[in-house]
């Protein structure tokens, strides 16, 4: 075959500069890789239903040849490209993709990095009346492959409703004054007078303040987890604070929420403590960080609780959000 042929079929020699000798200063790299690769996933939902949404990526090895210019970056790319657009996200598929990463590398590499985070899209139930309506919740997957051991944990975060203690507690001793102006100190009261009185603005003085919260649950799965525990994540944490926001909301929706708040008045540190009771009990979690977030209405901060399980060598107490372990 001529040379003008090897070309015309893109075979004719072409520069490969990551190939060449590093002529700089030679050190190892922690990492090097790629971030904000846009790629579409399929996940199951909690009916077991496939569906599909939008990742951005982080793809990364490590670099431990000083003398070696680079690594090949479309290798990382066409590994994801091929096993997140056609297989279900779990962590088995997260485990091949990353043993392909440092499989592809293997001269100049001994680690792996992937990073995936996504929008979360599943139908929630309405509190009492026969609706549903759909929830976003943010999800991330990291798995890492270090020295052949390869670990995978997911983070979600779950918005929920806060009311404060405290401030129920003023508002009650304000509704106790204004009972004593209206109706005296005698012990003679009519019931009627006294509902009546209660369906007032007059009655209702006072409403202790609530927010919009947002806990930030971070757990490291086990070997034997067979899918990403999403849902069961997202139930086990409504669960256990009892105040999801809602979606499709009737009035008797709107009610029944009131109702939860005033019967799960929390400061931060007690929805903290209520989600790391609930997720001690979670065969599939063996280690798990939590951070709470009340964007307080009453002040211009948030209001922050952090917690670990406390396993040695697990998760630290670090407060940032989604922090890099």
């Amino acid at each position: 075959m001529r040379a003008s042929d090897d070309c015309q079929n893109n075979q004719c020699s072409m520069p490969d500069i990551a190939n060449e000798p590093h002529s700089g200063p030679n050190s190892p790299l922690n990492w090097v890789g790629m971030s904000a690769i846009e790629l579409p996933v399929f996940l199951l939902n909690s009916a077991k239903e496939k569906i599909q949404s939008l990742a951005k990526v982080q793809a990364y090895v490590n670099l431990i040849d000083p003398n070696s210019k680079g690594i090949h970056m479309s290798r990382l790319y066409l590994i994801l490209d091929e096993k997140l657009s056609s297989d279900l996200l779990t962590p088995q598929l997260l485990a091949e993709i990353v043993n392909e990463f440092a499989a592809s590398h293997s001269d100049i590499s001994s680690n792996a990095y992937l990073e995936c985070h996504l929008n979360y899209f599943e139908k929630r139930s309405s509190l009492l009346s026969d609706n549903t309506g759909w929830k976003n919740y943010n999800v991330r997957t990291i798995t890492s492959y270090r020295n052949s051991d390869i670990e995978t944990d997911l983070t979600v975060e779950i918005p929920y409703s806060s009311t404060c203690p405290c401030s129920a507690a003023l508002a009650r001793q304000l509704i106790q004054k204004g009972f004593t102006e209206k109706f005296g100190e005698d012990g003679k009261v009519e019931l009627s007078a006294v509902r009546d009185w209660l369906g007032t603005s007059e009655g209702i003085r006072a409403t202790p303040h609530s927010q919009r919260s947002i806990a930030q649950v971070r757990v490291k799965l086990n070997d034997n987890c067979q899918e990403l525990p999403i849902s069961t994540l997202i139930d086990e944490v409504e669960e256990a604070l009892q105040t999801p926001v809602q979606a499709a909301v009737k009035r008797e929706d709107e009610q029944e929420f009131a109702r939860l708040n005033a019967a799960n008045l929390m400061f931060c540190e007690d929805a903290a403590r209520r989600i790391f009771a609930k997720l001690n009990t979670d065969e599939q979690v063996q280690d798990f960080w939590i951070r709470v977030n009340h964007m307080e209405s009453l002040h211009p901060h948030d209001a922050v609780a952090v917690v670990v399980k406390g396993v040695e060598g697990g998760y630290r107490d670090d407060p940032r959000e989604f922090p890099n372990y």
